[in-house]
């Protein structure tokens, strides 16, 4: 099985690449929606087109995209030779994964609340929700990258 996982490293980091990518572009959306909707009056048109966006955003795309994030980023963690516990930045990197893993859980209670017409947060809160998994990617991505310690 080892071994297994050492040929197929490099299909299995652009895998974990692509789903980050599709994880993060929904991670993105998602928040803007919710400011969207904040505008729109509960029971219109407008309102129940969004819980309908939202609803498959999460569903089909968000979703899925963590899965195979944590799947594929699992399978390079137990691949022989590539990490090195010791290092401090992979678990400065684990930690804010971790952090992206609840804000995706806020968001999916944030879209229930939309869903079920009891949101009771304002299109500021989720503008300034929408900063969070851009600051986390960008120390993610620090860590991954730069290695600072």
């Amino acid at each position: 099985m080892l071994d297994l996982l050492v040929k197929v490293y490099p299909w299995t980091k652009a895998l974990h690449i692509i789903s980050v990518i599709a994880w993060m572009a929904g991670m993105f959306y998602l928040p803007r929606l919710y400011v969207y909707h904040c505008g729109a009056a509960v029971g219109s048109v407008q309102s129940e087109t969004f819980k309908v966006m939202e609803y498959k955003l999460l569903r089909f795309i968000i979703n899925p995209a963590m899965i195979a994030t944590f799947i594929f980023g699992g399978l390079l963690l137990a691949t022989p030779g590539i990490v090195d516990w010791s290092q401090g930045w992979l678990h400065a990197k684990l930690t804010f994964v971790l952090l992206m893993g609840a804000f995706h859980g806020a968001l999916s209670r944030w879209r229930r609340a939309f869903a079920e017409d009891r949101n009771t947060h304002s299109a500021k809160f989720y503008r300034q929700m929408n900063e969070v998994p851009t600051v986390l990617m960008i120390l993610i991505v620090i860590m991954v990258v730069v290695r600072p310690f």
